[in-house]
């Protein structure tokens, strides 16, 4: 048992430490983000499963703030609500469940983030399309495999590895520096 846990985390720490490879991607997405908020848009964010958890988690820390609490900031998750993901489904297909809402929400002025650890959920791909038709800003978190989401965005931070587990880790921690390097933008331009 003892050796189980030491190296999943084992694992889980190679793995963040070969996305700090990745620093200039992480503060461009924050950029992005901050300049999206600047601009008066929203940040809509989806993913399935975990990833749709991690969503909403985002989405919670820039409405409610994370550490400095210095602004209540713009962000949906859009598999947040079941009445919609059911209806959508229901009588759209499964595909179209984040399309058809980012038809729905999004302006020019929005970043549409999407979530995917394999880089190949076809509803987050639908999604990202109906961002980029819309005008919108787009990016992607996903896993070693950016292929396909690459040239649907423009910001994408893929994760160096196949894990599933390990790559919603990074996920995690992906979301939580932007929300820091939000708030510490914030933070600078008020004490201008």
């Amino acid at each position: 048992m003892k050796q189980t846990i030491r190296q999943y985390l084992e694992e889980h720490q190679r793995v963040l430490a070969r996305l700090s490879d990745q620093a200039e991607s992480l503060a461009g997405l924050a950029q992005v983000m901050r300049a999206t908020l600047d601009r008066g848009g929203r940040i809509l964010v989806f993913g399935n499963g975990g990833s749709a958890a991690d969503a909403q988690h985002f989405c919670a820390e820039l409405v409610g703030g994370f550490r400095l609490k210095n602004g209540h900031r713009p962000a949906v998750a859009l598999g947040a609500d079941a009445a919609v993901l059911t209806a959508l489904g229901n009588d759209f297909g499964f595909d179209k469940i984040f399309a058809l809402q980012v038809e729905a929400l999004a302006s020019a002025e929005d970043l549409v983030l999407g979530l995917t650890t394999s880089g190949r959920s076809s509803n987050v791909l639908e999604g990202l399309r109906a961002a980029r038709c819309k005008g919108a800003a787009t990016a992607c978190l996903c896993g070693a495999r950016a292929d396909l989401v690459s040239p649907l965005c423009d910001q994408v931070v893929s994760v160096p590895s196949e894990q599933t587990s390990h790559i919603q880790e990074a996920h995690g921690v992906i979301l939580h520096i932007c929300a820091l390097l939000i708030e510490q933008a914030a933070a600078r331009e008020s004490q201008r």
